[in-house]
């Protein structure tokens, strides 16, 4: 990099980048959020300060401080820091940054950390590169990723790095960054003369979701396309705010942890007999976009499963959810989703139907399976008669209240119990009919 390249860099740094990145900390004491981990006596505080970082990969959603630590680090640090982005670094960017490393190492004994943004996006060969420099010390890997490393990051990298989670910020953080960004005559809009009346930053703190970068995103064209009023000064209203915030953005990938964490939430709250709770994670989904056969599928599993005989027309409603949402799609379909959801949220609960076959499978699996008893096996094919194939038969519907009792299970099973049926809802009715049915002493 030569003289011009840096200024042209650095002026772009701190006049014509956005607010977001004008922003960032440049020191640890400037961070604001992530206590957790950043916190004062924290491991990633200590090793940064004392310039004894060994890898790490930041995971956690978009705004939440990860390239912000990584600019953090990069000014603390006696190493040699290095960046690239997995979006559009190659094998090339990698060998370049590695042979300077090296070189680095040999002739200085300084080491170079290696800041690799998006690290999820680099394949598997790309990863499998780094590995051995990073196993020997020729270069401290630094990741972020938005995506859990323990799914797209080569397991080999992983265990040789320490993953820290950050979270999505509180609001009182994001508040505060707000606040910073307002006053900042240097890096913010201070400039401006720019004043955030209170109901309008509680609002962009509240609707950034977490999202640091958004909310200063939406700050940022609030400022340039307000006018300023009599006083000279650039008021942000809480309408204007919300003109430059119009919509909160879920943090929802369908194929990443919010989608799982999600469903499994909304299963969880219609197992539990929370229907508000699972009203909520179906709009979370349905707002996010989620595909609405998938979620009738999870209703329609949880009513098996969950409901069972408890109340059979748990099953019947979510079928007819799932059948009806094909046919009829958006919006419209929220509705039925949200009914199927409600009826299974507040119907009885018993897992009995699926316990039962459980073990079953089970005791099929690992047992030597016993003959079917010969009265039961069919009798219509031929010779089945000569072979004393469904002989003493008796035919239930010949016999008061179409009941006959008689073996039905293998001999080695006679007298095994997989369905255990329970005191909630229907099935209550179900284990009376049953005992009196069974009832030797019945009138």
């Amino acid at each position: 990099m030569d003289l011009f390249e840096y200024m042209r860099e650095k002026k772009n740094e701190d006049t014509d980048a956005p607010l977001a990145s004008r922003m960032r900390p440049r020191v640890l004491e400037e961070v604001v959020g992530q206590a957790h981990i950043i916190g004062p006596g924290k491991m990633l505080y200590r090793a940064i300060k004392a310039d004894k970082l060994s890898s790490v990969i930041f995971y956690g959603p978009p705004g939440t401080g990860k390239t912000t630590l990584a600019k953090v680090i990069a000014g603390s640090t006696r190493s040699e820091f290095r960046q690239i982005n997995a979006t559009s670094a190659g094998k090339k960017d990698m060998e370049a940054v590695v042979s300077e490393a090296k070189e680095t190492l040999g002739m200085y004994g300084k080491r170079t950390i290696l800041f690799v943004d998006e690290i999820h996006r680099f394949n598997k060969g790309q990863q499998d590169y780094l590995l051995p420099f990073v196993e020997n010390g020729t270069v401290i890997l630094v990741g972020a990723t938005t995506e859990n490393p323990y799914f797209e990051v080569n397991g080999a990298l992983i265990s040789r790095s320490v993953i820290f989670e950050l979270r999505p910020l509180e609001k009182e953080d994001v508040r505060k960054i707000l606040q910073r960004a307002v006053s900042d005559q240097e890096r913010g809009v201070g400039a401006y003369a720019a004043v955030m009346e209170e109901d309008a930053l509680e609002f962009l703190a509240d609707m950034a979701d977490g999202d640091a970068r958004r909310a200063l995103n939406a700050l940022e064209l609030a400022v340039l396309t307000t006018e300023p009023s009599s006083d000279g000064k650039i008021h942000i209203t809480l309408e204007v705010a919300g003109e430059c915030i119009q919509r909160r953005v879920l943090r929802y990938d369908k194929d990443g942890d919010n989608h799982y964490d999600t469903i499994s939430a909304f299963i969880k709250s219609m197992r539990g007999s929370d229907p508000d709770a699972a009203v909520y994670y179906l709009a979370r989904m349905l707002y996010a976009g989620e595909d609405i056969k998938f979620i009738a599928r999870r209703i329609v599993i949880c009513a098996a499963e969950d409901v069972g005989m408890a109340d059979p027309m748990a099953l019947v409603v979510a079928t007819s959810a799932a059948q009806a949402v094909e046919r009829i799609g958006l919006p419209e379909s929220r509705i039925i989703l949200s009914e199927a959801a409600v009826y299974v949220a507040t119907a009885p609960k018993s897992n009995a139907s699926y316990l039962a076959v459980e073990e079953a499978l089970g005791l099929v699996g690992k047992s030597r399976q016993g003959a079917v008893p010969p009265h039961l096996q069919d009798s219509h094919y031929g010779g089945a008669a000569k072979l004393g194939r469904g002989l003493g038969y008796l035919y239930a519907h010949d016999f008061p209240k179409h009941y006959v009792e008689q073996q039905y299970l293998p001999d080695s099973l006679v007298g095994h119990k997989f369905f255990n049926l329970g005191d909630n809802g229907y099935e209550k009715k179900i284990k009376e009919w049953m005992s009196w049915l069974k009832n030797k002493e019945r009138k």
